[in-house]
């Protein structure tokens, strides 16, 4: 009978094993502190751009006011502040993809007055991600 090395065989086939396991544990690991990362900076996304939204709300809602205070091609003061709060809220990548803010004037449904509809487009770029993330709102301001 042949049986030399037998032994080590088994014991270097069950660490290869055990090893496959450790490394799938790991990658499962490496994947969920990702996933919950990108939940923390979708939620700052949604925060910031419900802030600004209640901020709109606060101000004069006249078309011509929010497009000047609050457009990102207008740079008004509304939109610098807001932006510098985004800046320092954690979200990476803001200063290299800067949000936009636009507005389109939209019917006024059952009133004669118009309505602005406000588009905030909100981008971040985390550490190793490849391409940059987005999250758009819109609020309709009457």
């Amino acid at each position: 009978m042949r049986t030399s090395g037998f032994m080590l065989i088994e014991v270097l086939v069950a660490l290869l094993i055990f090893s496959l396991g450790i490394l799938g544990l790991l990658a499962g690991q490496r994947q969920a502190v990702q996933q919950a990362s990108a939940a923390q900076y979708r939620a700052i996304a949604a925060t910031q751009a419900a802030d600004l939204v209640s901020k709109m709300w606060l101000s004069d809602r006249t078309a011509a006011t929010l497009q000047a205070q609050f457009a990102s091609s207008s740079q008004g003061s509304g939109y610098t502040t807001w932006l510098s709060a985004l800046a320092a809220s954690g979200l990476p990548g803001v200063s290299k993809h800067p949000p936009t803010v636009s507005f389109t004037t939209v019917a006024g449904g059952t009133s004669a007055a118009s309505s602005s509809l406000a588009t905030i487009s909100i981008y971040w770029q985390g550490p190793g991600d490849e391409a940059a993330h987005q999250y758009t709102a819109t609020a309709q301001l009457k």
